[in-house]
């Protein structure tokens, strides 16, 4: 599978399309130095130099622009590479694109960079799938993990963990296989080893809840009856007018919603169409009520809003009653009309300001509170099912240890271990989850 993969060039543009000051156009592959001596006014460029110079087609003169040659396995992919920074028009980025086609390569797909970097050893899957979170992070926190992996920390201690089980299963099967000059392990060392890697696995999957939610970030939904104020809050905690505020009950129709940056979480605030049973709503409110009540329940955290003026209706209640399995914030709008109080809600005006900040800092804890922990390993969640994997088939070899079974019989549960923990790197891998993998990417990644 590697040869023929690595056997074509292929090239892409490695920065996002549009218009700015430079856009890179990268070939890798072994046709690489070939096609840029068709299209490039210097000839026979040596690795590892910058060079400046004119891109040529038919001897005219298309783009000045500068160009990086990387040889084998000195590069990105552990392939040849040329990286051509042009200007960046989108225009101009494209007809060089095209004329590395021309002279030989062919179109990149999705993450194909990445997984030649992979295929030739560059890096293992779980470093690739760091390149991946990287280009995805919507917070620094999460970049600076995702940064740990890229440098191998999840690859080290996974290869540690390998190693062990590695070691285990040799010295059962020698023993199994050369009885006569091997003495089986103790089932004491079995016992302890494999409750010893348990150990480190578990501390690995103990951070899958918060590394999943830095990866994916959390929903705070804004709920409530029209006219509360939810659109003038989502216009606050926003710092800018983003949704349209009117006296008209049913201005907002549809879901607005933007992320915010809570202590390295991203948490993605959901403005909602208000919620009512009104016979005379017309067919487009009642469908944002419907996706109201949908993003309600989907919500990891639910800012419900009633008019503390008007006070807490039946009709309040209702939607109230809805959300008592969430976590939820209560919060009373328009508390500058009124006296009236609220001790179990958060009394604020959207006018004045008042008590805003501490609604903010209400909403820093509810997200806090999503049982996250300061993470020391980033996983996703195929590299969580492989690490269960390993720990269910560590787990019934040491039942069987325990109940002083035939080791030939204990080494299948270790060799299963030893599949799935190969699995994280890629040590063990299928075309299929390969494919699913760096699908996932962007061409020219």
């Amino acid at each position: 599978m590697i040869n023929q993969f690595t056997l074509d060039t292929i090239s892409a543009i490695a920065t996002p399309i549009g218009n700015g000051g430079v856009s890179i156009v990268r070939i890798s592959g072994a046709k690489a130095f070939e096609i840029i001596d068709k299209m490039f006014s210097s000839k026979n460029l040596t690795p590892n130099k910058i060079y400046h110079g004119w891109v040529m087609e038919d001897n005219e003169k298309l783009d000045e622009v500068i160009v990086l040659p990387f040889k084998a396995p000195n590069s990105y992919t552990g392939e040849d590479i040329i990286e051509i920074q042009c200007h960046g028009g989108i225009h101009i980025t494209n007809k060089i694109l095209d004329l590395t086609i021309k002279h030989g390569a062919r179109y990149a797909e999705k993450g194909e960079y990445t997984k030649r970097a992979f295929l030739n050893h560059k890096m293992d899957l779980s470093q690739a799938e760091a390149v991946l979170d990287l280009i995805h992070a919507r917070t620094e926190k999460f970049a600076v993990s995702s940064a740990k992996n890229l440098f191998g920390k999840l690859s080290i201690e996974v290869g540690k963990i390998r190693q062990e089980i590695m070691e285990l299963l040799s010295r059962i099967i020698a023993a199994v296989d050369f009885p006569e000059d091997v003495k089986e392990p103790e089932y004491s060392y079995i016992e302890e080893t494999i409750e010893n890697l348990l150990e480190k696995i578990n501390y690995i999957l103990s951070f899958s809840k918060s590394s999943n939610v830095y990866r994916q970030g959390i929903k705070i939904v804004l709920a409530g009856r029209p006219n509360v104020g939810k659109s003038s809050l989502f216009n606050a905690l926003l710092n800018l007018e983003r949704a349209i505020v009117t006296d008209i009950a049913g201005t907002t129709r549809d879901v607005i919603q933007e992320t915010l940056d809570i202590d390295g979480i991203a948490a993605t605030i959901i403005d909602t169409a208000g919620i009512r049973d009104d016979e005379n709503i017309n067919k487009v409110e009642a469908i944002g009520i419907d996706f109201s009540k949908k993003y309600v329940q989907e919500a990891d955290v639910v800012l419900f809003l009633y008019d503390l003026n008007e006070g807490f209706t039946s009709d309040d209640e209702e939607i109230f009653n809805t959300i008592q399995e969430k976590a939820f914030i209560k919060v009373a709008t328009k508390c500058d009309l009124t006296k009236n109080k609220d001790e179990s809600a958060v009394c604020i005006s959207l006018k004045t300001g008042e008590n805003l900040a501490e609604l903010k800092s209400q909403i820093k804890s509810a997200v806090m509170k999503q049982n996250l922990t300061e993470v020391e390993f980033i996983t996703n969640q195929r590299q969580q099912k492989c690490l269960e994997e390993t720990k269910n088939s560590l787990i019934n070899a040491l039942i069987a240890t325990q109940n002083q079974e035939i080791q030939d019989l204990i080494s299948i549960d270790i060799k299963s271990a030893l599949m799935f923990i190969s699995e994280v790197s890629g040590e063990v891998i299928t075309d299929d989850i390969l494919t699913n993998i760096f699908d996932n990417f962007c061409i020219g990644k």
